[in-house]
């Protein structure tokens, strides 16, 4: 058999190796993670950023560095940046539901909570007879009213009812003058419910909602009294 040349047992080897090497980088996943200019991101397949960390403008004349988090989809779920500070400010975190609504920030200038605000209840005269009341027979009226921001799906609502001698009654509660919230109650009963309190949080979200208690009396006459002593938002 006779001798090849050298060169081409060379050339084969070399042909041999850049296969090799062409079929591994065709097989091999991308890299899901990159670092440029002290930035570290982590991208999915498409090319959506979940994860920021690092210098947080291209411009050299900005020196902030900060963290962001996005969910799969592609919201903002987590934040630590201003987007134009400097590596000496401060910076509010910020956490994200799923439709990209603040629903945390921590307060940078003071200390503690600047987002949501937690309403606390004052304390309630527990005489009945100052209480918000009705002598309306049969037609319900509304005794007591307040606005509040909605920041929470469901809300607990704990109001004492009380109805004078004699005489029969009953207290419900309204959402924005059309939607019951929870059911009926015979006055002189505890009205304590934990139930819807809008329907749409994806468009009422930070608006303001109206709340009514109203009542009636639904004996001859009488007088019918409702006094709210707890109230607050709360999950799904």
């Amino acid at each position: 058999m006779p001798q090849l040349p050298e060169d081409i047992i060379d050339r084969l080897t070399q042909m041999e190796r850049r296969i090799q090497a062409l079929s591994t980088a065709v097989n091999t996943r991308p890299a899901q993670n990159e670092v440029t200019d002290g930035a570290f991101n982590v991208r999915l397949p498409n090319g959506t950023s979940v994860l920021q960390v690092g210098k947080w403008d291209e411009d050299p004349e900005k020196s902030e560095y900060g963290v962001a988090l996005r969910r799969q989809t592609g919201e903002l779920a987590v934040a630590l940046f201003n987007g134009s500070g400097t590596d000496t400010s401060k910076q509010v975190l910020r956490l994200y539901d799923s439709y990209v609504h603040e629903v945390f920030s921590d307060d940078i200038v003071k200390g503690g909570l600047a987002r949501p605000w937690l309403a606390m209840l004052p304390p309630q005269d527990l005489a009945s007879v100052n209480w918000p009341a009705t002598t309306s027979v049969n037609n319900w009226a509304t005794i007591a009213r307040s606005y509040n921001p909605v920041w929470q799906p469901r809300m607990r609502l704990l109001m004492e009812t009380r109805v004078s001698a004699g005489a029969t009654g009953e207290v419900k509660v309204v959402i924005d003058g059309a939607t019951q919230f929870g059911g009926v109650v015979a006055a002189g009963s505890q009205f304590d419910v934990t139930d819807t309190f809008v329907a749409d949080m994806a468009t009422r979200f930070g608006t303001t909602a109206k709340i009514e208690i109203q009542a009636r009396v639904t004996s001859a006459s009488g007088t019918v009294y409702a006094k709210p002593v707890l109230m607050y938002g709360t999950q799904s």
